[in-house]
């Protein structure tokens, strides 16, 4: 099923103030250029993309459904009535949760936190978790967070009982419910790209400005929101930019003992990045709710006990252990599915064996591996299927999904990812009616995997003060992609080391020098005979304060002069 690869070069666009931000910032010119293109598509100053300030924030009541959500919530806490915070299982849920309980608490307000039982009561506002919910917290106001935006029926039902409600949400619109004040950036013009984890820091900063408070310093949740957002793959632009700049700066001195023990299990290091966020310290939070509650990593972060939190972290990390194992198996059985199918338009894999907390992660990765919007499904003892979705750039979930309705229970999420239920016998159809909706509204280039090279660098180019340009552009992440260069012609110096059995070790250069690089599972792809063309992206090594270059090998080639230009 394997395509071939096209790599595009990007063509940069003359930008008058490159020269001038290669000076002032220090930037290699093909840096400063690229820089000076990602303020643009921003609507940013260089300077400004460059160098993110907190004070160009704007106002939180420029989001739909502030006003009266602060009214209300405000109102509950003169009349100290009972209220408790309704989240989701996932790292922007757990965080979204801290960050507005341990804020409420600063203020002496008691909070109830309560999150639904993935297996036994599924995503969001179900009949079945509200129902516990109030059973157990005996709530007079309910703040949904990370969900709630399309639950009319749960709401009025919850309504109907005497129980006030807010949602503070970002997933996409399709029936809002008109009751409650809803504060979502999707109800709205701008200001979309929110996760709850950001909408959760905006919400307190309007409560401040209501109230006329300056305490308690809004800065100390950065951390928390850049966790959320980053693990919730929202794009890095905008207000989402500012918010993890800052709160990356801001971990590795975090007031927050679970953030802090979390960060030494995952062995992040004093300069925390993206990569940490999305592959040390999101998947441990994330395997509490997908192998059962995630209770526990929501007292991680909510705890004020040191000791506590170093024994949350230690479990979050076997749990993280064994998520692992279930998903290599998971994705083994998947992979061995599809060497017998044809060339799909679009991957649905269905099994009654798997777990439904591991879906996810094997349909992003069967997705990378074969650049197909991608669904897998695990069924249970009673025909009913839970699946997860991943898409390739320029391909809607939402909107395939859509065209696919009649035979599903339920769907939601975003244009990238999505969820469902369904019936084990309409599984067949889905798959057909997706393939059939990829064939009318899907390019053939767009089902072609590519490689964009933002430019072509030399070996001896790539030194610790490149590193040190590149990081100036970041926090990576969605919209905001790590820049991806290209080495042409190239020998390696050795032959590639095999480590771990599946990554091979490369260096490039001459006399003992040069760099060395990396290429994760790089092991399962032949390959070919050099010279090559290969294009990595670069990071830092740290290693008892020593830094130094580390390059992460993407793709190899057999060295071409022939670029595709975008």
């Amino acid at each position: 099923m394997d395509s071939v690869m096209r790599w595009i070069l990007r063509q940069p666009v003359e930008q008058p103030d490159a020269r001038e931000i290669a000076r002032q910032f220090q930037l290699p010119a093909a840096l400063a250029t690229m820089a000076c293109e990602r303020a643009a598509l921003q609507g940013l100053t260089p300077d400004h993309f460059l160098g993110p300030k907190l004070k160009s924030l704007p106002d939180p009541f420029l989001l739909p459904g502030m006003q009266p959500a602060v009214e209300l919530l405000l109102g509950a806490v003169v009349r100290n009535a009972r209220i408790t915070l309704f989240g989701d299982y996932d790292v922007d849920g757990v965080t979204s949760l801290t960050i507005l309980s341990r804020f409420l608490q600063a203020w002496g307000v008691e909070v109830a936190c309560f999150l639904p039982e993935r297996l036994a009561e599924g995503y969001g506002l179900s009949a079945e978790a509200l129902e516990r919910c109030i059973n157990t917290t005996q709530p007079q106001v309910i703040i949904a967070m990370d969900c709630g935006t399309n639950s009319v029926a749960e709401i009025a039902a919850t309504q109907a009982r005497g129980i006030d409600m807010i949602v503070i949400d970002h997933h996409e619109p399709s029936t809002p419910a008109t009751s409650v004040p809803i504060v979502n950036p999707k109800l709205g013009q701008g200001h979309t790209d929110f996760c709850t984890a950001g909408l959760a820091f905006k919400f307190c900063h309007a409560l401040l400005k209501q109230t006329d408070r300056r305490d308690p310093d809004l800065r100390n949740w950065l951390d928390l929101v850049a966790l959320g957002t980053v693990a919730d793959l929202a794009p890095l632009t905008g207000e989402n930019r500012i918010l993890v700049h800052h709160g990356l700066k801001r971990m590795p001195r975090s007031c927050w003992p679970g953030l802090q023990a979390l960060m030494k299990v995952g062995q992040v290091g004093p300069n925390p990045t993206t990569d940490d966020v999305g592959f040390r310290l999101g998947p441990r939070i994330n395997a509490a709710g997908r192998l059962g509650t995630a209770e526990a990593a929501l007292e991680l972060l909510t705890t004020d006990d040191a000791r506590r939190a170093r024994t949350i972290a230690d479990e979050l990390n076997n749990r993280n252990t064994e998520r692992q194992r279930v998903e290599r198996a998971t994705l083994r059985e998947a992979e061995a599915a599809l060497d017998y199918m044809p060339d799909p338009k679009a991957i649905v894999l269905a099994n009654e064996g798997w777990h439904p907390g591991v879906v996810g992660i094997v349909a992003s990765r069967i997705m990378r591996r074969f650049h197909r919007p991608t669904f897998v499904i695990a069924v249970d003892e009673n025909g009913m299927g839970k699946g997860s979705g991943r898409s390739i750039d320029g391909v809607s979930l939402i909107e395939l999904l859509q065209q696919a309705a009649p035979c599903l229970e339920q769907f939601g999420g975003h244009h990238a990812a999505a969820g469902l239920s369904i019936r084990a016998e309409q599984i067949d159809t889905l798959r057909q009616s997706l393939a059939e909706a990829v064939t009318r509204t899907v390019t053939p280039e767009l089902l072609q995997p590519s490689l964009r090279i933002d430019a072509i660098v030399r070996y001896d180019e790539l030194h610790l003060e490149f590193l040190e340009a590149h990081e100036q552009l970041q926090p990576y992440g969605a919209a905001n992609a790590q820049p991806l260069f290209a080495m042409c012609g190239v020998r390696p110096a050795e032959p590639p080391r095999v480590m771990k059995e599946k990554h091979l070790s490369f260096r490039f250069g001459r006399n003992g020098g040069g760099v060395r690089a990396i290429w994760f599972d790089g092991a399962r792809t032949p390959l070919p005979a050099p010279p090559w063309d290969v294009a990595f992206q670069v990071g830092v090594n740290e290693y008892r304060g020593n830094r130094q270059i580390q390059v992460t090998i993407r793709a190899i080639r057999t060295s071409s002069s022939e670029f595709a230009t975008a």
